[in-house]
């Protein structure tokens, strides 16, 4: 208890903290955006559904029937109303209310563990949605923050990779509109599928009464909260941006995907304030191999979802000009070190954990700092420098590998006979 009370209260203050910095810069922060959805129309219902999906959790099944069918109806009623006044349509409005209605619940009618349980569920559900707000808000501190970026010393050290980016771009454009619309479909509903990865992995909470020591929504979220701070660090917008269309008057040049530009000596390049500065590491990638890994346990079609979205968000990032390959590369050896930390942090930590999480912590720490003061080296010598970045992420990759493989299954407990600890309770949780 006191561990979740703590991982709140610090969340709690993040976002309160991303709040102030967004209102600075004349913007709602993630909590007003949080709260105006309890009326206005929000910008993902789906999103907001499958917070939802995550509450219910720990409710029986027939809570569960209770609790959508009263946001479904919650829902209809916002939409008769909008429908009748003339203003924009949209619906999710009614899933962020069932959810505030089961933390009133939790905080009014439960007491002891059953309390800790649903206030846990409710935390999921919340924490999915403030994410993406959250996100929101940093990208726009580091578009208004940095006034300048590093693209060009991110596209010379790539040429070790032999700048995929470029090649990808130009077969997506080659299998337009269909890989177009794929891709983006995939790309955008990333959180989506994390959030259903967590329900599978989740769907045994509401009979044991307890949560996974570890699960694919811990991983997600502490990417997000660390990711955005090396966007600070190391801001990057893009192939797309830096030197294509994208950019309008800022780019470079408009040559992606078609020509590669000709860059002897890496400068940093003043940009605009709207563009995030997004892309070291790329975090689609961590959060798509995230998903990857948390799938392995799963049945036979969750862990070919898991291989899909992988394969999808890879192509999807190089393809769309969103990335360089070396942000990729990057991208793996963050997601790999964290979710290593985070299930050692779950278990108890060991001494084989704790040298995993220092190696991957190394090798990102040299992966980045050869983009930043080393890109020319490497781009003369790219049969060296190429193979060397990828045999370090291939050691964090084994590393990781070898750890997970030694991992003892957790142990279910037994349930106890009887009735459910809930069903004789006919409200709503």
């Amino acid at each position: 208890m006191l561990l979740w009370t703590t991982a709140g209260a610090a969340a709690l203050a993040f976002l309160v903290a991303l709040e102030f910095a967004a209102r600075r810069y004349g913007q709602a922060g993630p909590l007003t955006h949080q709260v105006r959805e309890l009326f206005l129309p929000p910008k993902s219902g789906p999103r907001l559904y499958a917070g939802l999906a995550l509450t219910m959790v720990v409710l029986t099944w027939r809570q569960r029937l209770i609790a959508v069918g009263a946001a479904v109806a919650i829902d209809l009623v916002f939409v008769l109303v909008r429908w009748k006044i003339g203003a924009g349509m949209n619906f999710g409005n009614g899933a962020l209310w069932v959810i505030v209605g089961c933390a009133v619940v939790a905080l009014t009618r439960r007491t002891g563990a059953e309390r800790v349980l649903l206030l846990k569920g409710v935390g999921l559900g919340l924490l999915l949605m403030a994410g993406q707000k959250a996100g929101d808000a940093w990208l726009l501190i580091t578009s208004k923050t940095r006034p300048t970026v590093l693209d060009e010393y991110v596209l010379v050290a790539d040429h070790s990779l032999g700048d995929p980016s470029w090649l990808a771009g130009r077969l997506v454009e080659l299998t337009d509109p269909v890989s177009t619309h794929l891709l983006h479909l995939i790309y955008g509903q990333l959180p989506l599928a994390g959030a259903l990865v967590a329900l599978y992995q989740l769907r045994n909470v509401a009979v044991e009464r307890r949560f996974p020591r570890h699960h694919l929504i811990r991983t997600f979220l502490v990417i997000g909260l660390i990711g955005p701070a090396i966007y600070m660090m190391f801001p990057v917008v893009g192939p797309v941006y830096a030197f294509g269309a994208d950019g309008g008057v800022w780019a470079a040049a408009h040559l992606w995907p078609d020509t590669l530009p000709s860059v002897e000596l890496p400068r940093p390049m003043p940009f605009d304030e709207i563009t995030p500065r997004n892309c070291m590491p790329s975090l689609h990638t961590a959060w798509a191999v995230a998903l990857f890994i948390h799938t392995r346990a799963g049945s036979r079609w969750m862990r070919f979802a898991g291989t899909f979205w992988l394969i999808g968000t890879l192509s999807a990032t190089l393809g769309f000009g969103y990335h360089y390959g070396a942000d990729l590369v990057a991208g793996v050896v963050f997601v790999l070190t964290i979710d290593a930390g985070m299930r050692a942090s779950a278990r108890g930590w060991t001494r084989s954990d704790t040298l995993l999480v220092a190696h991957g912590t190394a090798v990102f720490t040299a992966l980045v700092l050869s983009y930043r003061w080393l890109p020319v080296p490497m781009s003369e010598h790219p049969w060296i420098s190429g193979p060397l970045m990828i045999l370090a992420m291939l050691s964090v990759i084994y590393g990781y590998l070898r750890l997970t493989a030694s991992e003892k299954p957790e142990a279910t407990p037994p349930v106890p006979p009887g009735p459910h600890p809930n069903e004789a309770r006919p409200e709503l949780v």
